[in-house]
């Protein structure tokens, strides 16, 4: 069950929080939270991002005072249930993974004390959730890993990882959508494009916070039939 807490974090802005720890389970109760706050904010209501324990809700000062905004939170959330029905799409993640494109996927194995195989195998058995996106335009942070995989962030993060790297770091995986900086391990690389324009020229992400995905092992071969680059991860450093 939520707990909830209202943090004012600027004139026009509250953070909704209600968990304090990470779990798939309050991705329903997030969700249905999303729905009641847009619905009692209308036109009132200039953005609101979802996130692993919180929703940050940026409101019109023009229409609302803080007391206003306060209140009708609380009326939003007063009777909340999850909203455990409402499932996000399924995506199917194609990835090679292979040491020249991840180079953390021996060390992880060894660290571990099992083979590179049985590690790719256990980082796609799991439907992993959508929590948030940010960092990066389409990046998705999802979860959770099992316990045995978690993994700390790199030391010293690089300056420049490959689009489409896929990696881990503590409980989350995440596909890196564009070429940027980057701390996580990476263990491979998907062909697929996470951030682009719909039909309409706006701005577009391939996942949203609800969705659940699904990554598949893919050889070299196939890898390079969907478009994918296979220039290994250092040579772009």
């Amino acid at each position: 069950m939520p707990h909830l807490r209202l943090e004012t974090v600027g004139m026009d802005t509250l953070i909704v929080r209600l968990f304090d720890s990470i779990e798939e389970s309050n991705m329903g109760w997030v969700l249905a939270a999303d729905s009641a706050l847009r619905q009692v904010f209308g036109a009132a209501l200039i953005d609101l991002v979802p996130s692993y324990t919180t929703l940050l809700l940026h409101y019109d000062v023009t229409m609302l005072e803080e007391s206003e905004a306060r209140a009708r939170v609380s009326q939003a959330l007063e009777n909340l249930s999850p909203d455990n029905g409402q499932q996000g799409q399924l995506h199917e993640v194609p990835v090679w993974y292979d040491d020249s494109v991840g180079p953390e996927l021996v060390p992880i194995a060894t660290r571990l004390g099992i083979s590179v195989e049985a590690l790719i195998e256990r980082h796609c058995a799991h439907d992993y959730c959508v929590f948030a996106l940010g960092f990066a335009p389409g990046y998705a942070f999802m979860g959770v890993l099992e316990d045995a995989l978690t993994t700390p962030r790199l030391k010293t993060p690089r300056q420049k990882v490959a689009a489409g790297s896929v990696g881990i770091a503590d409980r989350q995986t995440a596909i890196y959508p564009s070429r940027s900086p980057g701390g996580w391990n990476i263990l491979g690389r998907t062909p697929l494009t996470l951030f682009g324009r719909n039909a309409a020229g706006e701005p577009s992400s391939l996942f949203m916070p609800g969705d659940r995905v699904r990554f598949v092992s893919v050889s070299r071969e196939e890898f390079l039939r969907q478009g994918g680059d296979v220039t290994p991860l250092e040579e772009r450093s």
